[in-house]
């Protein structure tokens, strides 16, 4: 399983969408910001770094649908958004987006977009708490950061992946605990981290942590 971080280098914000391959998939773990470079999407060209055209990507999975996770899906080309994507399957939280809908004036959010996502027609609508994208790709909704934030693992042949998403951005947030008044819930985002922190020395996860630019990913020992 081949895993690369995707960091949008130009951003004084460290952005880092995934780029995780399996036998299976070519997955984009969350995409960043609406970043051009050269008349060129940012992210396409890290993908083409790693020697990856953007139709080859077969799965996009959202944590949640703020808008620095979302606004790769698109481009502007003539004033209309087009899809960056168009081959793959685009997996959300149905519920997190029916909350996201309603943040009309909320600075994290960007309205148009979600109005388009929720007409995207290669969206994957998911309604259920805990499962399975495929036989490689576990989720779990957790809340925490939002109220329907979700989390994926990906396991392949004895090796874990996990992506905590905004419930565990950087690397600091495992140092001191700490409930964070910026998100949802920021007591249950803690305790989550605490408990993932266990589990990924105990069975040697590989984490990566999206707003990082310096330790995009990480394993605990």
């Amino acid at each position: 399983m081949l895993t690369e971080s995707l960091p949008l280098a130009d951003l004084k914000m460290a952005i880092t969408p995934f780029l995780v391959i399996t036998n299976q998939d070519v997955v984009l773990l969350d995409v960043g910001l609406d970043t051009m470079k050269q008349n060129k999407p940012l992210i396409y060209q890290c993908l083409e770094q790693v020697a990856i055209k953007p139709t080859q990507v077969t799965k996009v999975l959202l944590s949640h649908l703020h808008k620095d996770h979302i606004e790769g899906l698109w481009r502007t080309e003539a004033g209309q958004l087009v899809p960056n994507f168009p081959k793959a399957q685009v997996f959300l939280q149905e519920r997190e987006l029916e909350f996201a809908l309603q943040q009309k004036d909320a600075p994290a959010y960007n309205s148009i977009l979600l109005e388009k996502l929720s007409k995207l027609p290669n969206k994957v609508l998911m309604n259920d708490d805990e499962g399975l994208v495929t036989n490689e790709i576990a989720f779990e909704v957790t809340g925490g950061h939002s109220p329907f934030h979700q989390v994926f693992w990906i396991k392949e042949l004895g090796e874990t992946v996990f992506y905590g998403a905004d419930n565990l951005p950087q690397r600091s947030y495992l140092k001191i605990p700490i409930a964070y008044k910026s998100d949802y819930d920021g007591r249950k985002a803690m305790v989550l981290r605490q408990e993932w922190e266990q589990k990924a020395k105990a069975e040697h996860w590989k984490i990566l942590l999206y707003h990082d630019l310096k330790v995009p990913v990480l394993e605990l020992s």
